[in-house]
This record gives C-alpha cells, structure tokens and sequence, in this order.
C-alpha cells in the first residue's frame, strides 16, 4: 500500500520573457518530510518555492497539497506559510506580539492565541525573551521568532528561503541541527531552499538539485554522495576528482591514468567521467612499486582530517586525496596513488537513471518513455580531470 505524497508538483514551467526559468519539474514530497531544493544562483529553486506558495503563477503544470489544486487559490489561502530569508520581523513587537501576529489577523480568539504562542515559543526555546524586541535578540534568535511565526499558524507545508543565510558559520551549524529537531517535533512537512550544499546534506531527507531550471537529480544525501546521476550533480556535491575518459565495461579508461574501476550503466566506448571522492584515494610512500605516481604539491589540515593534493603527471589539475588526522606527507615527496571505490556518469549526456518521481517533465523529454529517466545534461569538459570542491 502506498501512501500518497503531501505535496505534488507535475510539469512546473515558469517563464520570464525569453527566459525560462524552469522546464517541466515534476517532484513529490511526503508528508513529514524534510526536503532542500538545491543549486546554485539563478537555478530555479525560488522560483519554485515561491510558485508553491503562491507568489508566482506558473505558466503550466499542477502543484498541489493533499490532492488539492493550488494554482486557482491565493497565497494566504493556501496550507502552506512561507518564512523569508530577512525575517520580516516588526521592530515594534515584542518577540511574542511578532508570534502571535498572525494568528490575531486571522481572527484567531485571545485565549486560543495565548495558548498556541505559548506552546511554540517553549518548542524554540523563546520563552524567557517573550518580552524583548528583535533589535534586543541576536541572529540565532530572531531566526526562531520568525520560524515561530510560522509555525504557530500550524500549516501542512512550511517553506523556508535561505533561512540560516544570514547567520555567522557556527551560529549556522547549530541552527542547522535545531531546525531538524524542530521538523520532527513539531511534526510539519518542510521544504527549504539552499545554495549551500552542506546545510542540504546535514539537514535534509532528501535533496532536489536543480540547475538550469532543471532537476538533475532527487535522491538522500547518501545517494547523491555516493552515486550521483549527473558530472554536475558530482561536482557540485562535497569535493570530487572527476577523471574524463571514455567507458568500458568495468569502469573508465582515462588518458595518463588508465584503466579506474567505476561503477555504471553506460555504453563501453562512449564519453564518461569517474567520480572518485577524496577519501577513496589511498596514498602510499613506496611510490616505485605503484602503477599510478605522483608528487605532493599541497597538503592542509581541517581537524579532524587533512587533504593532500598530488600532482600527476598527465593530468590537468592535481588528485585530492583525504586522510584522518595529520598527514606525514611533506610537499614534494613521491607517493603512488590507487584509486578505490568509484563511479562513472556520462560524460556530456543525460543522467543514466532518475526515479520516475524524481523525473524532470521538460518538454525536451517528452519523448522519452512515460516515468523514464530525465535529467539536464552534465557539461563537458575538455581535460580528463578536474578536482572540485563545491
């Protein structure tokens, strides 16, 4: 038995004069979810969001909540709040007048209002700054005001622009665990709109990374990490070396490199890219017994864990590679390089495999078979490897 989605979107076109904005995205989005839409600058996830609560019309497609048809209802109709990425806060309330503002617009009794304000500010720890205004309240705090705010008016569907953008990175980090704690609490379907791909990964059940007005994948944080459908998707989620080459039947078969054993579903013989991550190249200090060698060129220290890259020759940029701790490797020494667990995805075609819910409907796929794989394109690239830290 399957349960149907909270939320549908089917064939989300939105256009800007000649621009179009987003090509057909289909998703869908279970009740109690945590869901990041994901891109970088200009990819359509506001747009989307925004589509979703009703502040842009789409030029075709359906969104709906619960089987319900949104498109024909306005925004404050709709059972869905949306908190923007400025807060919005009114310097004149108090932290619970800020709360409560909604509610007592709507009508919302006196008794009713002081009751749910009172539940959702001890849900987000405000209770002790109920009376303090947002200029008395550092970042982290006027953040959960405005998340408070939303929450309050209990809607099926909390949409989030950038909500932690405006937060230093440490403020950030904890804010990003609290809004999790808080999705599972409060028991409210969340999509949030991020730029930063690691808020997405840490937070989210699943992540829609769009580019181009396109979705180029839907999957967990695990999957996108681990077998990402696209070279874009590769690139731009963690860091990557990305070696181009052509496929075989056991992986890919690199120029300066050879033979690196990937996993994938492409055709022997056509352009391809292996994704290696940084923690699956193994370093060894007997460089003369290894079929792969290289130098040392760099090596940085992040806590827990230190990078090194190594320069090879034939190859454009240098190979990352990620060990625990402090490394022992000094700039300039020789090392052998071997590559350990890998994958492969085209080179400069379309994703091998999207979910069927995860299928972008742009009118370019159109052709394809009904629920069949849709992505945009990976870019080509014209060396046979790039290392890449989004």
């Amino acid at each position: 038995m399957t349960t149907a989605p909270l939320l549908r979107v089917e064939g989300v076109r939105a256009v800007y004069g000649d621009t179009v904005a987003l090509h057909g995205i289909s998703l869908d989005i279970a009740d109690n979810e945590f869901f990041a839409l994901l891109g970088p600058s200009g990819c359509g996830k506001t747009t989307l969001l925004r589509s979703i609560a009703g502040f842009e019309t789409p030029a075709s497609g359906r969104i709906e909540v619960d089987g319900r048809d949104l498109l024909g209802m306005p925004p404050h109709k709709r059972p869905v709040n949306m908190m923007f990425q400025s807060y919005a806060l009114f310097p004149h309330l108090s932290v619970e007048k800020n709360i409560a503002y909604g509610l007592e617009a709507e009508g919302v009794g006196r008794a009713e209002v002081k009751l749910r304000v009172g539940e959702v500010m001890e849900v987000v720890g405000l209770t002790k700054l109920s009376a303090r205004r947002p200029s008395q309240l550092s970042g982290g705090q006027r953040q959960r005001v405005a998340l408070a705010r939303a929450i309050v008016k209990r809607p099926r569907l909390l949409l989030l622009d950038e909500p932690l953008s405006a937060l230093d990175r440490q403020v950030r980090s904890s804010m990003q665990l609290e809004l999790k704690r808080l999705q599972h609490e409060v028991g409210l379907t969340f999509v949030v709109v991020t730029h930063d791909q690691e808020e997405a990964m840490s937070m989210a059940d699943r992540v829609a990374v769009l580019r181009d007005g396109h979705l180029e994948q839907l999957d967990t944080p695990q999957e996108l990490y681990a077998h990402p459908a696209t070279r874009f998707v590769a690139s731009f989620i963690g860091t990557a070396n990305l070696l181009d080459g052509t496929a075989t039947t056991a992986g890919v078969d690199v120029p300066g490199v050879g033979a690196v054993e990937a996993a994938h579903r492409l055709a022997a013989g056509s352009p391809a890219t292996a994704v290696v991550r940084p923690e699956d190249v193994d370093l060894t200090a007997d460089a003369a017994t290894s079929a792969l060698r290289g130098t040392v060129v760099d090596t940085y220290f992040l806590g827990g864990a230190s990078t090194i890259s190594v320069e090879v020759p034939g190859l454009a940029a240098p190979i990352r590679a990620t060990v625990h701790g402090t490394s022992r490797l000094a700039r300039g020494a020789d090392v052998g390089v071997r590559f350990g667990r890998a994958s492969a995805v085209a080179l400069d075609a379309p994703a091998a495999s999207v979910h069927a819910a995860q299928a972008d409907g742009s009118a370019q796929a159109a052709s394809s078979p009904a629920g069949g794989p849709q992505a945009a394109p990976a870019s080509a690239a014209a060396s046979p490897q790039e290392g890449v830290s989004a």
